[in-house]
């Protein structure tokens, strides 16, 4: 018996060693490998839970076959992407060809883009596309929440259902945490196929925690998609009440060809979490709205299944390719390198580059760990906005007033690296316009990050405090 602890020493030893082979054939960046190789040998046990549910890189996976994405997207939507006098413009045609090459990201023209800034719009406009479907909804959420506007949604979902409308709900099983099963299972007994996005099960699972759909889209009659930042929840709407603080948030409304790429990335995620391979003619009907203009859209998805991170490439090539401005906005600031060091070459260029983040985040531990980034762009000239009226959860970028995009992407790490994502990107002035116009009314409700004098004048202790949280930035 004496002997005994030698042999869990020896199988621990065996672990650690096995884990941090696999850590260096990941051949990630030299600082993620050497930071995940010191907290295995410095942190006993609890290294190897760190590295169990953050640390697998899950980016080589091959969780749908190429057969299968085949399917779902060449037989029928490539159908409709011959478009004729489809013109790209010079300057974004690189950009344009990287997110075809890399997610099959097709250009599409003829669209129309409605946005929405908090839930008085948004919702409305939703339900009433709702109420007008004939053939199916397609629903994929980060959260749907149990609150009176999830069931007024749920309800008109139902409703449809039991019309004939075929149905179908994916949310988030880590976003959706708090909302009781039986609110989903109200919809699945009334005939709507409802499916949580990889469910959380011990031990199953428990490496993919960290991986989660952020994902906000919804396609109506195959004809008319939503798509930006707001999930399904009350906040949006009921304002300042019991010391809550708004939220302020940016939605689009899509028409046109572009929804064809809307009901694809929808039915990609649906063979995901259901193996349900839909390839039906009958989800890209023929459009009705007749609409002529060079308004260009890419829809863009990002995974970490995927081979590469495509919205973040996408924002370090505009950020390099800026000519005169590039406004941000991200309610979470805690970028990827490349990400960093595109905004800083652009604002040493001399681009006007703007970020606007909420004065105050819905995370204390995020707002810190984000305050050293803030710091060291501030440093090469970019201008920090802090929004003063609510929280602002909008993504959005506007830049040199001809490209624009929006979704459910914040400028972190989770959302380059871990999320599943999805932003319209749209190459079209009068869209681009309207966007900036959001930011500038937006900055008359934000103070400039160097008027705040308790900000620019932190005690030392604050600021190694905010350093220390950085390191944890990867896992936030």
């Amino acid at each position: 018996m004496i002997y005994v602890h030698w042999i869990f020493v020896l199988i621990y030893a065996i672990v650690i060693v096995g884990i941090i082979l696999a850590v260096l054939m990941d051949n990630r960046q030299p600082a993620k490998t050497m930071a995940w190789v010191m907290v295995l040998l410095f942190m006993p046990v609890f290294g190897i839970v760190l590295y169990i549910f953050f640390g697998q890189n899950t980016r080589k996976m091959r969780l749908i076959s190429q057969r299968s994405l085949d399917q779902l997207a060449k037989r029928q939507m490539l159908e409709f992407a011959e478009q004729r006098e489809l013109r790209v413009p010079d300057r974004y045609r690189t950009l344009v060809q990287l997110f075809a090459n890399q997610s099959l990201a097709l250009p599409f023209k003829d669209n129309e883009v409605e946005l929405y800034t908090d839930g008085y719009q948004f919702f409305p406009a939703l339900l009433q596309s709702i109420s007008k479907a004939r053939h199916h909804i397609h629903l994929d959420v980060y959260i749907f929440a149990d609150d009176p506007l999830g069931r007024l949604l749920s309800d008109a979902l139902i409703q449809k259902a039991r019309e004939g409308v075929e149905v179908r709900v994916i949310y988030d099983d880590v976003g959706c945490w708090r909302v009781p099963r039986r609110f989903f299972e109200r919809m699945r007994n009334a005939g709507i196929d409802v499916c949580a996005f990889m469910p959380v099960k011990f031990p199953a699972f428990t490496s993919k925690v960290n991986y989660r759909n952020h994902r906000k889209l919804c396609i109506v009659d195959g004809i008319e998609g939503f798509a930006g930042g707001m999930n399904i929840a009350l906040r949006y709407v009921k304002g300042i009440r019991g010391g809550a603080l708004p939220w302020r948030d940016t939605h689009m409304r899509l028409r046109g060809s572009i929804v064809y790429a809307m009901q694809r990335a929808f039915l990609v995620d649906w063979f995901f979490v259901d193996r349900t391979l839909i390839t039906n003619r009958c989800y890209y009907p023929p459009m009705p709205w007749r609409i002529s203009n060079d308004c260009l859209a890419q829809l863009v998805t990002s995974s970490p299944i995927a081979p590469w991170p495509d919205i973040m490439q996408g924002y370090v090539r505009i950020l390099l390719e800026a000519k005169r401005y590039v406004y941000m906005q991200t309610p979470y600031f805690l970028p990827t390198e490349p990400v960093l060091f595109a905004m800083r070459t652009a604002a040493l260029a001399g681009v006007d580059v703007r970020l606007m983040v909420p004065r105050h985040a819905d995370s204390h531990l995020l707002e810190w760990a984000s305050m050293s980034y803030v710091v060291e762009t501030l440093e090469a000239g970019v201008k920090i906005r802090l929004y003063e009226s609510g929280f602002n959860h909008s993504k959005m970028l506007a830049c040199d007033d001809e490209l624009c995009t929006c979704g459910s992407t914040n400028i972190d790490f989770r959302s380059f690296e871990n999320n599943f994502e999805a932003n319209v990107f749209i190459y079209d002035r009068p869209t681009t316009l309207r966007m900036k116009q959001l930011y500038l009314d937006d900055e008359a409700k934000s103070v400039d990050f160097n008027e705040v004098e308790e900000l620019c004048h932190r005690p030392y202790l604050h600021r190694l405090m905010e350093s220390m949280f950085r390191m944890l930035s990867p896992l936030l």
